[in-house]
C-alpha cells in the first residue's frame, strides 16, 4: 500500500554519453565519446512550464528541484508524483492540489545567463529576505582535501567533456554529485535529491564547476547552504547577493589555490586563527535605492 505523503517517481535515467566516428588531426578515424543532450518539457498538472536541455543523468531530480527553485512546489508533500517518458521527451507532474499562483509566476519571466535554462519565475528576490542561513567554519586544509576529492568525481566530463559538475559537499566529504549539460540543472538536481534524500543543508557546502552568478548564489541560499565553492569565477551581482545573504563564497578554486569573495571570517587559514569579523553597520537590501 503506497504512503499517500510520499510521490509515485519514475525513474528514467538516460544514457549520459554515445560513441561516434571523428577524424583527427592526421586524417586519422577515432572513435571518441560525446555528451547526450536530450529536451525534456515540464508538465505541471498539464501546464506547460519550462524546456529544459538535459543529460538525463537523474531526470525526476532535475525536474523536482527545478520547480523547488523556482518557487513551484514548497514541499515534496505538495507532490503526487513525477513521471518521465523520454519517448515524448515530457516530465508530468502532478501536484494534490494547484499551487498558489502559478498563473502569475508563467506571466513573470526573466532571462538570466544560465547555460542550459535561461530563466528564473516569479518575484524570487523578494523572498531572499526571509532566507536566513547558518554559520559555518571551514579550514583551509579541508578546502584543499575537498578539492582533491573532487577529482575522482566528473567523470561524464573527463570522458566526453561538454558538461558541468555540481557537488553537496559536508566538510572534505562529496555527499552528491551530478554532471549536466547547464550548471543550472546540475544544481536543481541536487536539491531535488535534498528533498528525495532528506539531506541536511546546514553544514553542507555546494561545489560547482560554473561561475557563480547571481541565480546560482539565490538556488544555493534557497537550498539552505551557507558555502559556495567554484573552480570558475564570479560577477558582481553574485558577489553582492552573496554578501547580502551571509554566503561564504570561494572561487577559482583549483589545487592550492582558491579565492575568498565574502565570508572571510569563515575561513580558518593553515596555523593561523580565523579571520576576525569586523563589526559593520548592515548595508541595504540588494536593489533598494539609496
Amino acid at each position: 500500500m503506497n504512503d499517500l505523503s510520499t510521490p509515485i517517481i519514475s525513474n528514467a535515467s538516460a544514457e549520459l554519453t554515445e560513441t561516434v566516428k571523428v577524424m583527427d588531426e592526421q586524417g586519422e578515424a577515432q572513435d571518441v565519446q560525446i555528451a547526450c543532450e536530450r529536451p525534456l518539457t515540464i508538465y505541471l498538472n498539464k501546464i506547460e512550464i519550462v524546456t529544459l536541455m538535459t543529460l538525463g543523468a537523474d531526470p525526476e531530480a532535475l525536474v523536482l528541484g527545478y520547480l523547488r527553485n523556482q518557487a513551484f512546489i514548497k514541499s515534496l508533500k505538495d507532490i503526487k508524483a513525477i513521471q518521465v517518458d523520454w519517448d515524448v521527451e515530457a516530465a508530468a507532474v502532478v501536484t494534490h492540489s494547484e499551487p498558489e499562483g502559478l498563473e502569475e509566476k508563467l506571466q513573470q519571466r526573466t532571462v538570466t545567463t544560465g547555460c542550459g535554462q535561461g530563466t528564473m519565475f516569479g518575484s524570487l528576490m523578494d523572498k531572499l529576505a526571509d532566507i536566513e542561513l547558518p554559520e559555518v567554519n571551514i579550514s583551509q586544509s579541508t578546502i584543499y582535501q575537498l578539492l582533491d576529492n573532487l577529482n575522482a568525481f566528473n567523470d561524464t566530463y573527463k570522458n566526453a567533456g561538454a558538461v558541468h559538475g555540481c557537488g553537496i559537499c559536508e566538510m572534505d566529504q562529496v555527499t552528491a554529485f551530478v554532471e549536466d549539460v547547464g550548471r543550472h540543472n546540475a544544481v536543481d538536481t541536487l536539491a531535488g535529491r535534498m528533498w528525495l534524500d532528506n539531506i541536511d543543508a546546514h553544514n553542507k557546502i555546494f561545489y560547482t564547476t560554473g561561475r557563480l552568478t547571481s541565480e546560482m548564489v539565490i538556488k544555493v541560499a534557497q537550498m539552505g547552504i551557507p558555502i559556495l565553492l567554484s573552480r570558475s569565477g564570479v560577477t558582481q551581482m553574485g558577489l553582492a547577493l552573496a554578501k547580502e545573504l551571509g554566503i561564504t563564497m570561494l572561487a577559482r578554486a583549483k589545487g592550492k589555490r582558491f579565492l575568498v569573495f565574502s565570508g572571510e571570517h569563515s575561513i580558518s587559514l593553515d596555523d593561523k586563527p580565523p579571520i576576525r569579523e569586523k563589526s559593520v553597520k548592515k548595508g541595504r537590501s540588494y536593489g533598494e535605492k539609496a
